[in-house]
């Protein structure tokens, strides 16, 4: 029989911005939200915008994944704000692993 768990790590992903730029979708420095599995959590009296949101939702999947060393998902850790005017990035930082049971997260059967 297979195993019937799986390992992601959780991640935090934080925005980064120029000391003294003005920036214009609205996040600060230090704010955050971190993603455990495919729930997405954010501190009080934080917020992001959706469209920052939007431009890391690609990359988030495959950074929860365990990767080779010399993949660049492994080492390229900032993303762009999507507002070509806007100097800010976001970060991804993996933080520790989650494990989780493949019976818990789909009904689809192990084949």
């Amino acid at each position: 029989m297979r195993e019937d768990f799986f390992d992601l790590y959780d991640l935090r992903v934080e925005a980064v911005i120029p000391h003294g730029a003005r920036v214009l979708c609205g996040a600060k420095p230090g704010d955050y939200f971190e993603l455990h599995g495919e729930m997405l959590h954010m501190p009080p009296g934080q917020a992001m915008s959706i469209y920052s949101i939007a431009s890391v939702i690609p990359f988030l999947a495959a950074k929860q994944r365990q990767t080779h060393p010399a993949d660049w998902m492994t080492t390229d850790t900032e993303i762009a704000c999507p507002d070509p005017n806007c100097p800010s990035r976001l970060r991804i930082v993996r933080l520790g692993l989650r494990r989780f049971r493949h019976a818990d997260t789909t009904v689809v059967p192990m084949s």
